[in-house]
């Protein structure tokens, strides 16, 4: 399933429509047979739908929604929020259908009718205006809108709630807040952003068409969904064995902070990794040793506690992780610019390791092998020099020229994580839950991360599938024996087993 910007769609409509010869009439009849199959659900015979029509695309589909449901015997009214003039095209085509088959029309010019015209509505359906909006909305529509967030009526969204921007880097709008949203055709990037995904409510994708080829050339981002996961998953062979399935490298952990190199450790090997070594201190390993029997380990100098500068052979490793519980001193610095330049391995960067490269970001962008950086939203502001809410208003945008600028792969983290690639492709991960906001569960997805990073995949799908495996075992607990408040990163770990059995 793919993500696509407010241009890219428009890059689809038209390609389906002029290149494939698809009519605009015809893709607008399919959204609206499409979304009347999912409303139907939400509906009973005796329900009273009200359908507040715009002009434009939305519009028509508001138009095909309330024929389709009027023939078959609903009770539904369209008001029209705007002026007859300005319904044209395959909208006005709809619009004319629908009251040749018995439909009525109420347009309105002031907001404050919609009052006494959805009083008697059951559902109220936002058919007002789609993704072409630009700027804040004008009356009447803006009071409209206000109107829908203060009722207690369930509300309907028809590809995106009214008002609001379908790309990121807007934040000052007015808009819908939906209960459901059916978006049409693929999800908008909106759908995916802090401080506009709420506006949604539940949401779900209709098809009504487009050919993957049409979305395969518009848009460079996805969603990584179980699907992807099986597809691209690796089987094991039956005659595999430990040097088939990599040779990691763990870097890190302190005496302050022991347990995070222990679930980095713990993961990868539970995610699949042949063979794990935890580099850290001698003080950590005797600590760490009694839970990590399956992993081995290297000393390495330490001073005052932290990992000291050290130099040790890496060249016979598959992959490393660094950064994990390591400190921030000046030694543990050292140590993190010796590992990028000596290893000749995919080297994945978290934690720590992220404030170390932030004083020489030259240190990945010299690399010839892969690089993955794995930062939370503070993280990512921190190696961009910008506020995390500067972040978070176009994490994509960000993602994506931090990654190409230092040709790194990067794996911002957040209830959507987005996984980016050094040539643009992005993906967004679809699973995880609020239990998975705890100490210790970045350390887990980066040794999860390790053993993918050394399968047979490329380092994208590996984030992709890293990430997918991290959620769906926190997805699975949640809904078979933990809530969002007792989960534990460790928890994760013994999870990935479930999440491996449904995987064929």
């Amino acid at each position: 399933m793919y993500i696509v910007t407010a241009k890219e769609m428009y890059g689809i409509d038209h390609y389906t429509m002029q290149e494939l010869g698809v009519e605009g009439k015809l893709l607008m009849e399919n959204a609206g047979r499409a979304i009347c199959l999912k409303l139907e659900n939400l509906i009973e015979k005796t329900s009273r739908i009200c359908v507040i029509a715009g002009s434009g695309n939305n519009g028509g589909d508001g138009f095909v929604i309330a024929r389709t449901l009027l023939n078959n015997n609903y009770h539904v009214h369209v008001v029209q929020a705007v002026p007859d003039e300005k319904i044209t095209g395959d909208a006005l085509y709809h619009k004319n259908l629908y009251k040749n088959c018995g439909g009525t029309v109420t347009v309105i010019k002031e907001a404050e009718i919609i009052r006494e015209l959805v009083s008697d509505a059951d559902i109220i359906v936002d058919a007002m205006v789609g993704i072409g909006i630009r700027g804040k909305l004008r009356e009447p529509l803006a009071g409209i809108v206000r109107f829908l967030n203060q009722t207690e009526k369930f509300v309907v969204s028809i590809d995106i709630p009214s008002g609001l921007p379908a790309d990121e880097g807007l934040t000052d709008f007015t808009a819908v807040e939906a209960d459901c949203t059916f978006i049409v055709g693929a999800p908008k990037t909106s759908a995916f952003l802090e401080h506009s995904a709420s506006f949604y409510g539940e949401w779900e994708m209709v098809s009504i068409g487009f050919p993957p080829l049409a979305l395969r050339k518009y848009s460079k981002r996805m969603l990584w969904n179980e699907g992807n996961f099986q597809e691209s998953m690796p089987k094991r062979k039956l005659n595999s064995h430990k040097g088939d399935h990599g040779r990691g490298l763990v870097i890190g952990g302190s005496t302050e902070m022991p347990g995070s190199i222990a679930m980095s450790v713990k993961a990868a090997l539970k995610a699949g990794s042949g063979l794990i070594t935890a580099a850290t201190t001698e003080k950590v390993i005797q600590m760490i040793a009694p839970v990590s029997m399956e992993s081995t380990f290297l000393a390495l100098s330490e001073k005052n506690g932290y990992l000291a500068n050290h130099t040790f052979p890496v060249d016979s490793y598959d992959a490393i992780a660094i950064g994990i519980g390591m400190g921030r001193y000046e030694e543990t610095r050292d140590l993190v610019r010796y590992v990028l330049e000596q290893a000749k391995c995919p080297v994945i960067i978290d934690a720590d390791g992220l404030y170390h490269i932030k004083s020489d970001l030259s240190m990945i962008k010299k690399r010839s092998d892969p690089t993955i950086v794995t930062p939370h939203p503070g993280e990512m502001a921190m190696l961009l020099d910008i506020s995390v809410p500067e972040l978070l208003k176009e994490p994509f945008r960000y993602a994506a020229e931090f990654a190409g600028k230092y040709n790194v792969y990067v794996v911002l983290k957040g209830k959507y994580t987005i996984i980016t690639a050094p040539d643009g492709r992005q993906a967004v991960n679809t699973t995880g839950n609020p239990g998975l906001a705890k100490g210790g569960s970045g350390d887990v997805l980066t040794g999860i991360s390790l053993a993918m990073a050394m399968q047979d995949q490329s380092i994208f799908e590996a984030l992709c599938n890293a990430c997918f495996i991290h959620g769906k075992s926190a997805d699975l607990l949640v809904a078979n024996e933990h809530s969002f408040y007792d989960l534990l990163a460790s928890d994760v770990i013994k999870g990935i087993t479930d999440v491996y059995r449904t995987f064929s």
